[in-house]
């Protein structure tokens, strides 16, 4: 309704609102610890060395080898390239069916990380998250090379690097055991 002068309430003048507490100044934001920057195929092959004839003998599943490698260079003060290397290779009896070759990479910025966090990062998280990328390419080369989709399980990234650190600590002075900050299993 409008008052006896025709004016809406609503236009009324407010009154003054009790100060409001001062609020702290804005902080920037928590920085992730991992940022993926990038990811590329770095180098590619596949060969099928006795096409088109081993077609015709391929009467059962190749038997497949797979190798892994994960190598790191550091770009800048907290940027790195990570590149997760799969080489595969196909074979009935003595004969090569396909021989794969990925290298896979990502540009990663690791944040207020601990010195001794970043190894690990690097060689365990950022390859676990390019493995899915260079599986499907692997899957879809060899696909469309004639052969059976290579489809390979998924690694326990982890675990390799458990290996590492094992094989680079050593035997320790109790004959066959593995330092306790590791759970690598036993092996003699």
């Amino acid at each position: 309704m409008a008052d006896s002068d025709g004016e809406n309430d609503a236009a009324a003048p407010a009154e003054p609102a009790a100060a409001a507490p001062a609020e702290p100044p804005a902080e920037q934001p928590a920085q992730p610890p991992l940022v993926v920057n990038a990811q590329y195929i770095k180098d590619l092959s596949l060969e099928v060395p006795n096409s088109p004839e081993v077609f015709a003998r391929l009467r059962q599943a190749p038997k497949v080898s797979v190798d892994v490698d994960v190598r790191t260079r550091r770009l800048a003060d907290n940027s790195y390239e990570v590149t997760l290397h799969i080489d595969s290779r196909g074979q009935v009896e003595d004969e090569t069916v396909f021989i794969v070759e990925v290298a896979y990479a990502g540009v990663f910025t690791l944040n207020n990380l601990p010195p001794e966090h970043i190894r690990p990062m690097l060689l365990v998280e950022c390859p676990r998250l390019l493995f899915p990328f260079a599986r499907s390419i692997i899957a879809t080369m060899t696909r469309e090379g004639g052969v059976p989709p290579l489809l390979i399980n998924p690694i326990d990234f982890a675990e390799l690097y458990r290996q590492q650190l094992s094989r680079e600590i050593g035997p320790s002075p109790a004959a066959g055991s593995v330092p306790s900050s590791t759970d690598a299993p036993v092996t003699e």
